[in-house]
């Protein structure tokens, strides 16, 4: 990753919590000032859709040409993914309990938000369960094509159709139609971009710590 995306997201970031929690937001009914949170839960959102779409990319390019580097960038994306993915859940429980009264209200959205978390941690599950290299990347690849193809309903379908508390599903008004006016947007929007940039940074940075952790093995393989 660049350095000037690298600052860009730290000076993004600092723009986006000093803002976020400053400057002036619309008062409504039921969230109040809680809707601040809407710059630091749903970009954690945007972040692991973001994240797992170039996890299944890179899937699909790795059955297409097997190639270890191809595999390493899937994991990864999906690494970060997840961890964006229990950020998002944390935040919209804390979130829910002030607008809502409770920490989990068993929600269309929670519930498929939990249940694509567990699909995805049971990715990691499979590449943990086979000790063959190339038959567990194979075998995640095809996996990880499967759990994007179940978050896609999960997340932004099934709550359309049916009942549910947060904006934009349930037949609710998004915020983009009553919450998010001029003050809130280019927060909002810098916040997304910012987190995203965040994602990829520490992808690079791990994928860098793996190459690096089998170049120590190879040596400590010659030594002995």
């Amino acid at each position: 990753m660049k350095k000037w995306l690298k600052v860009a997201a730290v000076v993004i970031l600092i723009f986006v919590h000093f803002g976020g929690l400053i400057f002036m937001v619309p008062r409504r009914e039921i969230v109040n000032e809680t809707i601040r949170a809407v710059y630091f839960h749903v970009p954690m959102w945007f972040g692991m859709v973001y994240l797992f779409s170039a996890s299944v990319y890179y899937s699909i390019r790795y059955l297409k040409k097997p190639s270890p580097d191809l595999d390493r960038k899937s994991v990864e994306y999906a690494n970060i993914g997840l961890m964006f993915g229990i950020l998002g859940i944390l935040t919209g429980m804390i979130w829910a309990y002030y607008a809502w009264g409770d920490f989990w209200h068993g929600d269309p959205k929670q519930n498929g938000a939990a249940i694509t978390l567990l699909v995805y941690l049971a990715y990691f599950v499979l590449r943990g369960s086979v000790d063959n290299e190339e038959q567990r990347a194979r075998l995640s690849a095809v996996y990880n094509i499967f759990a994007f193809a179940a978050m896609v309903p999960l997340i932004f379908i099934i709550p359309r159709i049916t009942d549910s508390l947060h904006p934009g599903n349930g037949g609710n008004p998004g915020f983009n139609q009553y919450d998010l006016d001029n003050r809130m947007r280019p927060i909002f929007y810098l916040s997304n971009i910012g987190w995203i940039l965040i994602g990829v940074w520490l992808v690079s940075l791990r994928l860098r710590l793996n190459v690096l952790t089998e170049k120590i093995n190879e040596i400590e393989d010659e030594k002995n």
